[in-house]
């Protein structure tokens, strides 16, 4: 509506002009040269007219582009005139600010919550651009760093010169683990550095998080698990001896009184011959418990060596394939490339995935069509691994976090030590383990 009004001001303007253009060279051409002053004067009046019309327009729009660009949003426009093309054009400038100060003042507020989160964060992040300057720092890295403020990355050079080394090339890297040492102790930091993209500038998005306080509740928290499940078995050892004993102790005893060899029944010698025997056994059983416990804690160090993956599984398959007691299901291996190979131990490795295979094959005792995939490869992370898979019932979710703790076991038979070892195992390796439960059960073990 107000383009359309100015531009019939315009046109109505052009049209007078050219009427009197015209009328001015007719009165000149018919030498009537007062009636041409007069024309001409008019002209040149219009003239005047349409350029201050559409100067004023002009100015109005680059006052008002002017203080939306100084976000200065104080600027008003009078929006009562005698030209109603102006008056509307005033009016919509008006409201265009007020639309563009809402937006702004949203857009602040939003900024200032998310800084704010930022700033409360339990990590660290800080942003660098192509030069190394450091654009934005939370207080939170400034507190891991013990340096304040951070502007650029050489002032990482002045708290450790090793994590001046990880930032220098401004290069991104993937999850690394870096121990800080300075006056306030040791500190445990994971990095990360990903590329990003903000108004097309090259950034560096930086998140730093301690992993030492992590790492203590992790620990404190396996050994209550740990100790849980020693006094458990402990107990359930202990507590049939006690008793027992305490009973064949009544035959013998009575008050402060030896009973004399006289006195005693047959069921009496039968019931002692027996308890005593149970007594052996369950000292048996807590010796095997204890001796497992050394073996947990006594694992070499890897004698690593290239080993041809598809070698190692296939012999994995023929031994997982001769085990008599344990149901028949279908064993598949893959590995892809076919000629990767894995530096590691073979022996101590055999050991896990063999253990891992036949934990797989008594969970589909039961099942009609069982199978056991064992997988070799190379990950999106470029790391070698070995995975174990079976289609059995699964391990609830309750479990999948008690089921590497040592001791700990859902069988009635067995001590608990086979995967908790198989995670020493992989720790000594300098790798880890993993397992998910969904539609399928899956260990991972991946390798450095």
């Amino acid at each position: 509506m107000v383009s359309r009004n100015i531009y019939l001001q315009v046109v109505l303007r052009i049209i007078f002009i050219t009427l009197s253009a015209i009328a001015a060279a007719y009165f000149f051409f018919e030498k009537q040269y007062i009636a041409t002053g007069v024309v001409t004067i008019v002209l040149i009046a219009q003239t005047s007219s349409l350029i201050y019309f559409v100067n004023q327009t002009n100015r109005k729009i680059a006052y008002f582009f002017d203080a939306i660009k100084n976000e200065d949003f104080t600027l008003r426009f009078p929006e009562k005139l005698s030209v109603k093309s102006l008056e509307e054009l005033n009016h919509s400038l008006n409201m265009l600010n007020a639309m563009i100060q809402d937006i702004y003042v949203k857009k602040q507020a939003q900024e200032q919550y998310y800084q704010e989160i930022l700033r409360q964060a339990d990590i660290g992040i800080f942003t660098i651009n192509e030069k190394g300057h450091i654009l934005y720092a939370n207080p939170t890295v400034q507190d891991l760093l013990n340096y304040r403020p951070l502007n650029h990355v050489k002032q990482l050079n002045l708290i450790d010169h090793s994590l001046y080394n990880l930032f220098k090339d401004l290069n991104p890297f993937e999850n690394t683990i870096f121990k800080l040492g300075n006056e306030r102790g040791k500190r445990e930091l994971s990095l990360k550095c990903t590329p990003i993209m903000i108004e097309e500038q090259k950034l560096l998005l930086v998140v730093v998080h301690d992993i030492h306080k992590e790492l203590d509740d992790k620990e404190t928290d396996s050994w209550v698990k740990l100790i849980r499940v020693l006094t458990h078995e402990i107990m359930n050892t202990i507590t049939p001896i006690t008793s027992i004993s305490d009973s064949i102790l009544n035959y013998f005893k009575s008050g402060n009184k030896l009973t004399e060899s006289g006195n005693f029944s047959e069921d009496q010698i039968r019931n002692t011959a027996k308890g005593l025997e149970v007594i052996k056994n369950q000292g048996t059983d807590l010796m095997s418990f204890v001796q497992s416990y050394r073996t947990f804690l006594s694992v070499p160090e890897p004698d690593k060596e290239l080993v041809p993956a598809l070698a190692l599984l296939e012999k994995i398959k023929l031994l997982l394939d001769e085990q008599k007691d344990l149901k028949k299901v279908e064993i598949e291996i893959l590995v892809e490339p076919k000629e990767l190979e894995l530096y590691l131990d073979e022996k101590l490795i055999t050991q896990v995935l063999l253990n891992l295979g036949k934990n797989a094959q008594q969970s589909l005792e039961h099942h009609d069509k069982g199978n056991i995939r064992i997988i070799a490869g190379i990950n999106k992370m470029n790391k070698k691994y070995i995975q174990v898979q079976d289609n059995g019932p699964g391990i609830s979710p309750e479990l999948l976090d008690e089921i590497f703790v040592p001791f700990f076991t859902t069988k009635n038979t067995g001590t608990g030590i086979g995967l908790s070892l198989t995670k020493q195992i992989m720790r000594l390796h300098g790798g880890s383990i993993s397992v998910s439960s969904a539609k399928t059960t899956q260990f991972t073990l991946t390798f450095n």
